[in-house]
């Protein structure tokens, strides 16, 4: 799945990981007739996020907003209404995708050529090429530090295990979708399903 989008990328996913069960506990507190400043400030007072730092709180409840605003409301329902860690991290995944082109792109253009071509290890380097190949279409990129850089990477690779997308010694896995989750992808972006590895596949089968 190839995007045209030429806007700035944006990493601030650099914050934390996948966020599941904040995420989930945020998508029950969400009411769909509020700005999600108001579920923010909410959220912060309901002591989802435990830092005792109220900035850190508010950051971190800033960063799961951002990706789950990517979600349509049937979508954060499901995320919200499920017992069912598969349903929960695919759907955190496909969230993280819509809200980080950079990652969207990774997944598209990296786990799943990778995974195509049963190359299935998937080294940190793989990031590193990936990053200098965005790098010089995209000066915004150039200007990251190498800290940031390496901060960036380290979460990114623990946002793939967390979603299950890679395991703990980052071997890509093929992804596990309900048939509900399925249908969801179906009815809003059909080529989405190209973010989990193997899922494509059977689609065509």
């Amino acid at each position: 799945m190839k995007t045209d989008d030429q806007s700035p990328y944006k990493m601030s996913f650099a914050v934390g990981g996948l966020f599941i069960n904040e995420s989930v506990e945020v998508a029950k507190l969400r009411d769909p007739s509020e700005r999600w400043a108001e579920t923010i400030s909410r959220a912060i007072q309901s002591g989802i996020i435990s830092s005792p730092k109220i900035a850190s709180r508010r950051r971190t409840l800033r960063e799961i907003a951002n990706r789950l605003c990517t979600l349509c409301p049937p979508e954060i329902e499901l995320l919200s209404v499920t017992p069912d860690r598969n349903e929960q991290q695919a759907l955190l995944w496909l969230a993280t995708c819509r809200a980080y082109r950079f990652v969207e792109e990774f997944a598209c253009e990296v786990i799943r050529d990778r995974y195509l071509s049963y190359r299935l290890e998937l080294p940190l380097e793989s990031f590193d090429v990936f990053f200098d190949a965005k790098a010089e279409w995209h000066e915004e990129l150039t200007k990251i530090s190498s800290s940031t850089r390496k901060k960036l990477r380290q979460v990114l690779f623990r946002i793939m295990r967390d979603a299950g997308i890679i395991t703990v010694e980052n071997r890509i896995q093929k992804a596990l979708l309900s048939a509900r989750l399925r249908s969801l992808i179906a009815q809003n972006k059909p080529r989405e399903i190209e973010l989990f590895p193997g899922l494509e596949q059977e689609a065509s089968a």
